[in-house]
């Protein structure tokens, strides 16, 4: 496992001792000694250890330790004492104010209020597309305030699917080639854009709509277009804006069906809408209201959309 520093020879039939002057790099310890020789099944049960592998020992697991089990539990959002307030020579305009809250993995939340509540703010904040003015905002273990331009653009690409009101698909670029477009600025081959793309427009069932152009399609259909794509990449999060704000009834049942479907297979989901009938379909409910969180609950039955 590497060489030590000031280690002392240990005689045969010596018991295992500490060392605090013998300092193993590797593993950033006083190094422990044990004359028997390290045989490759316990250099591996080390490296399970090592790496948080839990694996049975004669039955049992190894106990994890608490910072472990913290890590794993870490949210994939952590907002702190957020705010956001727009400047002029004039005029101070609070969007913003001590918002705080997390979103763990898996989880489905509709963050709604009305017009003017902050909402809007608060998605371009979460999106990386906007910087707060105070507080704290991480994503994935990244603090996202901090991060240049070039940075959040990558956390934007690799970390986020976005799902727009306006889909903001190409206009005469093809469904296929839609989906394709985030893999082809990561600078993934072109074949394996086209099968990546080509399994998530069969998730959402578009199959048979792959070289169709967006105007060859209804909302609903370049909705799901639009939701295709912010899979690929394999983000963090899906962040959903107004998401059927945009498209018929019957549609939007459709739109929410698929969340719910990729919620239940893992993805964590973050959807802004004000409309009441949409937010009952997600697992968790934000309430926005002039800046401020004013009530955050689960629900209690969710509302399972018909398709």
């Amino acid at each position: 496992f590497g060489p030590k520093i000031n280690c002392p020879s240990i005689p045969n039939g010596s018991s295992g001792k500490r060392y605090p002057d013998c300092f193993d790099h590797r593993l950033r310890t006083p190094a422990l000694f044990n004359p028997a020789p390290a045989t490759p099944a316990a250099k591996q049960v080390l490296l399970s250890v090592l790496l948080a592998v839990v694996t049975p020992v004669a039955g049992r697991p190894f106990v994890v330790s608490e910072a472990i089990k913290m890590k794993a539990e870490e949210p994939i959002i952590r907002v702190n004492h957020l705010s956001k307030v727009y400047k002029t020579d004039i005029l101070e305009t609070v969007a913003l104010a001590d918002v705080s809250f997390i979103v763990r993995r898996g989880e489905f939340v509709a963050i709604m209020g009305p017009s003017g509540s902050g909402k809007s703010t608060l998605m371009h904040i979460l999106g990386a597309l906007d910087l707060p003015t105070g507080g704290e905002y991480r994503l994935d273990g990244e603090n996202v305030e901090r991060l240049s331009d070039d940075q959040l653009a990558e956390i934007r690409n690799r970390k986020i699917g976005f799902v727009f009101q306006a889909y903001n698909l190409l206009p005469r670029t093809t469904a296929l080639k839609n989906v394709m477009l985030p893999m082809a600025y990561a600078q993934i081959t072109k074949e394996k854009q086209e099968v990546t793309a080509r399994k998530f427009l069969k998730l959402v069932g578009l199959t048979d709509r792959l070289f169709h152009a967006p105007n060859q399609l209804s909302g609903g259909q370049q909705q799901r277009v639009a939701i295709a794509r912010s899979l690929v990449m394999d983000p963090a999060i899906l962040l959903a804006d107004e998401p059927t704000g945009n498209i018929a009834s019957t549609q939007a049942e459709e739109i929410m069906a698929i969340f719910q479907q990729l919620n239940d297979e893992g993805h964590t989901v973050v959807m802004i809408t004000h409309e009441p009938d949409i937010a009952e379909h997600a697992k968790r409910v934000i309430h926005l209201r002039d800046g401020k969180i004013y009530a955050d609950q689960i629900q209690k039955q969710k509302r399972i959309a018909e398709h």
